[in-house]
């Protein structure tokens, strides 16, 4: 037999069929009559439910006039509905021992909930509500507006979210991850309800819409209630997503002077979306230079050099090509031995790869960490939404673990090579 290449063979698990519409675990898919999605996972053991409808629009999908209008979106759609002022929504979840909640991210836009298992079906009701009747009352439109308005500038006097945000726009530039789903000030003040009310009805379609619950349920009645609730959104024809450019990483170093205890310094790259085939070695390649107190960044610039106050690499999940980020804290009179043991770190990880007893450790904490995070009903709940929202597939996970585990010292070196070539940086300089 002919061995198929590393990559290929990742890109094979990642993107195989599922054989059967169900896990192990009870999870099941069934589209309504329109193309809404319904995935129930069934927990005979638990007390409560969990419930994320989710629709792909986010700031990815935004332009930068608009940039920020689906998370405001979101947040006022929580201050009422045909049924509901905001406060009785509040009050309507902690009635049935939950609560309920709406955000927009980067790849996509989420309604939650969580409550006794026992008042499921209440629960989908008021996330239905807040879903398909907002009402968006002008004066809470504006007082929505005011907070998130103040969010920004915090985010903005904060040292470290204002140094990656300006790594973003370096990295990405007109590709719309190169701005946080919160949004920008300007784009901000302009938005209008009319433009929410408009927003809303472009992105609440059934061909976005994704409806995922976890917990002790019964799939067959949540089906009929989800049938009920949604099956008289219009089917309607599928609007092709509109195309991006692509993100073009300056590839510069950029300092920026703002008053701060330490000195941020940020070393960028673009990295695989989703679907590439390097994709889970990229993952492990983050793990083994950034992944706790054992990655090769901790161990060298903290406890070897003592030159980081924290230090490590962010690898968020995108649809797209994600940021891939070595970063840490310093003090002002460390930064230039700071930056040349990062970049130092970058180099021989490219050189020289890794051992496999480092590939096997950066494996174990990818591996433990996805099962980590899905502890409670409720991050299930999003991770089918999420994965089946932005056309991976609900079972992602299961695969993207299946493709980790294949993942050897050659991938990682590969990976390296290709992504982690001319970087970008950021240094944030407390004047």
């Amino acid at each position: 037999m002919i061995p198929r290449p590393a990559g290929l063979a990742l890109a094979l698990l990642l993107l195989a069929p599922v054989a059967s519409m169900a896990q192990p675990a009870g999870t099941t898919r069934h589209a309504l009559a329109n193309g809404m999605r319904v995935l129930v996972r069934e927990d005979a053991e638990a007390g409560v439910v969990a419930m994320s409808l989710q629709t792909l629009a986010g700031s990815r999908f935004e332009a930068p006039e608009t940039a920020g209008i689906t998370n405001f979106l979101h947040r006022a759609m929580l201050r009422g509905t045909s049924r509901h002022t905001a406060e009785r929504l509040v009050e309507a979840a902690e009635d049935i021992g939950g609560s309920l909640d709406a955000s927009a991210d980067v790849d996509y836009s989420e309604v939650r909930g969580s409550a006794l298992a026992r008042h499921w079906e209440t629960l989908l009701g008021l996330i239905a509500e807040v879903a398909l009747t907002p009402t968006m009352p002008p004066d809470e439109v504006d007082k929505e507006r005011r907070l998130i308005l103040s969010q920004i500038q915090t985010r903005a006097d904060n040292p470290f979210p204002a140094a990656f945000d300006v790594l973003l726009g370096e990295l990405y530039q007109a590709h719309p991850y190169s701005w946080p789903p919160i949004g920008r000030r300007e784009a901000i003040g302009r938005v209008t309800r009319d433009a929410l009310v408009a927003h809303h009805r472009s992105i609440y379609r059934p061909d976005r819409l994704v409806l995922a619950v976890s917990g002790r349920v019964e799939p067959r009645s949540v089906r009929r209630a989800a049938e009920r609730l949604f099956g008289g959104l219009p089917a309607g024809t599928p609007t092709p997503l509109p195309a991006l450019p692509p993100p073009r990483p300056t590839e510069e170093r950029r300092v920026v002077d703002r008053p701060a205890r330490q000195a941020q310094i940020l070393v960028g790259y673009v990295a695989p979306g989703l679907a590439e085939a390097d994709y889970a070695a990229t993952k492990v390649l983050g793990a083994l230079l950034g992944g706790g107190m054992a990655g090769r960044l901790f161990v060298e610039l903290r406890d070897r050099l003592g030159l980081a106050y924290a230090v490590g690499v962010l690898s968020p999940t995108r649809a797209g090509p994600g940021p891939f980020v070595a970063y840490l804290g310093t003090a002002r009179e460390n930064v230039a031995a700071a930056e040349a043991a990062v970049r130092r770190e970058l180099d021989r990880v490219r050189a020289e790869g890794a051992t496999e007893d480092e590939v096997a450790r950066a494996k174990a904490y990818v591996l433990g960490s996805l099962v980590m995070d899905r502890r409670s009903n409720a991050r299930h709940a999003w991770y089918l939404a999420f994965f089946e929202v932005v056309g991976a597939g609900w079972d992602f996970p299961e695969r993207h673990a299946r493709a980790i585990e294949v993942v050897t010292p050659a991938d990682v070196q590969a990976a390296a090579r290709r992504h982690l070539t001319r970087p970008t940086t950021v240094v944030l300089q407390p004047r």
